[in-house]
């Protein structure tokens, strides 16, 4: 069974069906909308008193549903400046050392960082030797995306690509899932040096937002795309600790990158491990902050 689920994701006209989706998750449908949202909410088992808006006739369309905000104060923030804070609520599906360019994606299965962030060597080289985590967001989870440190926007990259699932199943047998989906790269200056922070399409994932820019994904591309961003002035984005950066409308994963002998992970931070934005999630290396 989990072969041929593998093999119909190869064949599927992926983007078609994820566009599709799109449009049905965006289009205000009334009493049929609060029927698929409670249907949701049933089959995943979301705790919707965590919501701001907890029954699903406060949503318009599923959308707003499934980006829907937090009451305040439900997700604390790990302000601590030797602490890095979880970007997403979610669960690790790997984490640990960039080891000669290349990411763990599962066991028995590597892939490229350079391929991951866009191609370009010179934007991966100042990851080489860093450290790397990827959370996978289930569809029962909050799906915004917050800073884990405060930083300022240097680059943001459009890589087209595939539209897999990025479920476990999917990890664990399509090989460079991460590095040919569709994607969004986002490269920060942050205290701790460069940080990667990429958002990865996947089936049925309709859209791919960033708080700067808006929607990035879809339309599809064919082609990489690049946005460069002054590092100060009035037109620099400087966005802190725990803020908002962007959202996915249906799940998927991030994938965040950080340089050479910056953080440490502790032990209780292991594949498998669930997440809760603004929790702990890695400490910073004293010699680092000193």
């Amino acid at each position: 069974m989990d072969n041929l689920k593998i093999t119909l994701q190869y064949l599927m006209p992926k983007h078609l069906i994820s566009r599709l989706v799109g449009k049905l998750a965006a289009a205000k449908l009334g009493w049929f909308t609060h029927f698929l949202i409670n249907r949701f909410i049933k089959a995943y088992g979301i705790n919707m008193a965590e919501a701001q808006f907890e029954r699903a006739q406060d949503y318009a369309s599923f959308n707003e549903f499934f980006t829907r905000p937090l009451k305040d104060g439900i997700r604390p923030l790990a302000t601590e400046a030797d602490i890095v804070a979880h970007p997403v609520d979610g669960c690790i599906s790997q984490l640990g050392p960039i080891v000669q360019g290349q990411l763990v994606q599962a066991k028995n299965h590597n892939y490229s960082l350079q391929a991951l962030l866009g191609g370009d060597m010179a934007t991966a080289e100042p990851f080489m030797g860093g450290d790397f985590a990827t959370i996978y967001l289930a569809p029962k989870d909050y799906h915004r995306i917050h800073m884990p440190v405060s930083g300022t926007l240097r680059q943001m990259i459009y890589v087209p690509g595939d539209l897999f699932s990025v479920n476990p199943l999917t990890a664990e047998n399509v090989p460079d899932l991460f590095a040919r989906n569709e994607r969004v790269v986002t490269i920060f200056d942050t205290e701790l040096g460069p940080m990667a922070l990429v958002l990865v399409g996947a089936t049925i994932v309709a859209s791919i937002e960033t708080v700067w820019a808006g929607t990035v994904t879809p339309p599809a591309g064919k082609n990489v795309f690049r946005w460069t961003y002054p590092a100060h002035g009035k037109n620099a984005i400087t966005l802190e600790k725990g803020a908002e950066m962007g959202r996915f409308k249906l799940g998927s994963t991030v994938v965040l990158a950080f340089a050479a002998d910056k953080l440490q992970f502790p032990e209780d931070q292991q594949p498998g491990s669930v997440t809760r934005m603004g929790a702990p999630f890695a400490e910073v290396l004293a010699k680092n902050s000193d």
